[in-house]
């Protein structure tokens, strides 16, 4: 078992930034993928970044450039950085592990956070 603990979400102008941290306990860290996720109000769950075990990264579209994912094996923790946030990147964000090898498809993930909320004003 995989446990995992958002942070770090809040309120923020638009233009402004934020820095997500999902700590994970149980199984070894570095043996796992890590997504980042998240779902609007009425939406489904969207793909945003993820790093497989060697540190490759992914991005969705709408995010590149302005997020950047990383990983610290030491702290099991998974971060989120997160700049030049718009309106449309409010959301709850949730973090999930798999094994090995990261993907952008929620089901391919079988541990969730709880979720974390970040909201950009206008």
């Amino acid at each position: 078992q995989v446990q995992l603990a958002e942070s770090g979400g809040g309120l923020v102008q638009a233009g402004g930034s934020l820095r997500l941290s999902c700590a994970a306990s149980g199984r070894t860290f570095s043996n796992y993928a890590m997504g980042w996720f998240r779902q609007a109000p009425g939406k489904e769950r969207e793909f945003v970044s993820s790093i497989s075990w060697n540190g490759a990264s992914m991005y969705a579209d709408s995010v590149k450039g302005r997020f950047t994912i990383s990983r610290d094996n030491a702290k099991n923790t998974v971060y989120l950085q997160m700049n030049s946030l718009k309106p449309e990147d409010t959301a709850v964000y949730y973090c999930a592990a798999r094994l090995t090898r990261s993907t952008s498809r929620p089901s391919d993930y079988g541990y969730w956070g709880q979720g974390t909320q970040v909201t950009v004003s206008s």
